[in-house]
């Protein structure tokens, strides 16, 4: 009777304790060993369909549907940056990126520096079409609520819990353009508190931070992957993005593996964790390319090409209207318009001083723009709509503003400050020329219209809104005067532009940037 008296308190007290979550905690049988397969992306932008045979979203479903179906612990990342790319992306604001991403069932993301390129109104339009959550333990809304509504995720698996955090570079208050009702709390602090929530109070057994801050310093107080691992101990893996850069192997900084998989969706990163006894005991981790233009492994997932096929078909009646012709490939390579004077980058502030001055009436000195500004090339032959908007993907209206000359060298000291490789790097219209001596941070030989700078003088130029706010770090530039905003995206006059030259735009340089001692991509 006794022994019947204490099972049945025991039975009693199991039947209360459940439902609050004391026994929900996954048992975990000593020296087993447990795996999960981690698969994860980062800096989509706007890559629906392959490029160059490489990627796509239906690809990529095929690819993780077979990882699926051969393993049952999948755990499905993205790092942010779905925004900004090709026009079809663009043009919907990443609807059909995000639907696409439901269905492929992704399980968590974070947000990219690109998720703040627009209005914090499309942003939260973006959050009520995915169905997935979204991390930030970094970010919070004006009420004092995490960004998302998600400061970490718990992922319950069979014999271990993941917690799952997510860091966003606080190098978004200056590369984009983020509400100012947000706050955001500096990457290794918030990492450090929420770390120690998961380690502490959730007990989990794995820590994953997916960040967006890159493994490459764009600055000297750039928090990067690398120095977050050093600075927060307890964290197992680091999924991260926002550099591009393709890793094919983990890096491992004290105890915490770092990964990425490059950019577009031409890879996707798989890892499988080997966890035992509460802890991690093995990560082996490969890039798994989606495609090339020689082998097409993984075919197109049908339910996710018939979710973007409506899609593709609105985009192509306006975005395949030929409106030029290029006379030889306007050359991107790995993003050259941030190392130097590039065609592209001439053609493209040398289209707007024309606008001005010949059809708007504007007596302008110079344009200039961030070389992150423009994304990809512009190829021999007829160009389209599409591929004017997808090498200028940001919609960017162009005002035309005043600096006195001695606010003019201002502006170009802290342009010998910024690192060849930055989107801040910029590329200037033919009236501009002169010499960056990179190792010494020095502006040399500088002409404006053909005559050094004269600090009284008043210059007049043409750039984009997002610099004017300070962006890329032209906190200069927020001091400029007679502001007119010409309402005129680059784009569109990039387009008449070319109609002017009757529909032809010819490749060249001039030697308006000489580079000395610098570097290549």
């Amino acid at each position: 009777m006794k022994l019947m008296k204490r099972l049945a308190i025991l039975t009693a007290i199991f039947m209360m304790a459940a439902p609050f979550g004391l026994f929900a905690r996954p048992l975990a049988e000593a020296g087993k060993t447990y795996e999960l397969v981690l698969l994860h992306t980062n800096d989509h932008h706007g890559s629906v369909l392959p490029n160059g045979g490489r990627g796509g979203l239906a690809e990529r479903a095929t690819y993780v549907k077979s990882v699926r179906a051969a393993n049952p612990n999948v755990l499905l990342i993205d790092a942010g940056d779905i925004n900004t790319g090709p026009a079809l992306s663009n043009m919907f604001a990443a609807e059909p990126d995000l639907l696409a991403y439901n269905l492929i069932g992704y399980d968590v993301g974070t947000f990219g520096n690109h998720e703040f390129d627009g209005s914090l109104e499309k942003l939260n339009k973006q959050l009520a079409l995915v169905r997935f959550p979204l991390v930030s333990s970094n970010i919070k809304t004006a009420d004092g609520a995490f960004l998302g509504g998600h400061q970490y995720l718990i992922k319950e698996y069979q014999g271990f819990r993941v917690g799952i955090f997510g860091i966003t570079t606080l190098r978004t208050e200056l590369i984009a353009s983020p509400d100012k009702s947000l706050m955001f709390i500096p990457e290794i602090k918030a990492a450090l508190d929420v770390v120690d929530i998961l380690r502490n109070k959730e007990q989990v057994d794995i820590v994953i931070g997916i960040t967006h801050i890159g493994d490459v310093a764009e600055s000297d107080v750039h928090i990067t992957s690398p120095i977050l691992a050093a600075s927060v101990p307890g964290i197992d893996i680091i999924v991260d993005g926002h550099s591009h850069s393709f890793f094919d192997a983990p890096r491992k900084v004290g105890n915490t593996f770092i990964v990425t998989s490059n950019e577009w969706g031409k890879y996707v990163g798989e890892g499988r964790l080997s966890i035992q006894d509460g802890k991690l005991a093995a990560f082996d981790w490969r890039p798994v390319e989606i495609n090339n233009k020689d082998k097409q492994t993984f075919a197109p997932d049908p339910a996710v090409a018939a979710l973007l096929a409506p899609y593709i078909e609105k985009s192509n009646a306006s975005l395949k209207e030929v409106v030029g012709q290029a006379a030889d490939t306007f050359i991107f390579g790995n993003r050259l318009t941030r190392y130097g004077e590039t065609a592209l980058g001439n053609m493209i502030t040398d289209a707007n001083v024309w606008y001005f001055r010949n059809v708007a009436g504007q007596n302008i000195d110079f344009a200039f723009h961030n070389g992150g500004n423009m994304r990809a090339e512009l190829p021999k032959g007829p160009l389209t709509r599409e591929q004017i908007l997808t090498v200028l993907p940001f919609e960017n209206y162009l005002f035309i503003v005043s600096l006195k000359g001695s606010q003019i060298l201002e502006l170009f000291e802290y342009i010998a400050t910024i690192p060849q490789g930055n989107g801040g790097f910029p590329q200037f219209s033919k009236e501009v020329r002169y010499t960056l001596d990179v190792p010494n941070k020095e502006i040399r030989d500088l002409t404006i219209g053909g005559a050094p700078v004269d600090s009284n003088k008043t210059y007049r130029f043409c750039t984009n809104d997002y610099l004017l706010g300070g962006g890329d770090g032209y906190t200069i530039l927020t001091r400029s005067q007679d502001p007119f905003n010409t309402s005129l995206l680059l784009s569109y006059v990039v387009i008449e532009y070319i109609n002017s030259q009757n529909g032809i735009i010819t490749p060249s340089t001039d030697g308006r940037m000489q580079v000395i001692d610098g570097v290549s991509p």
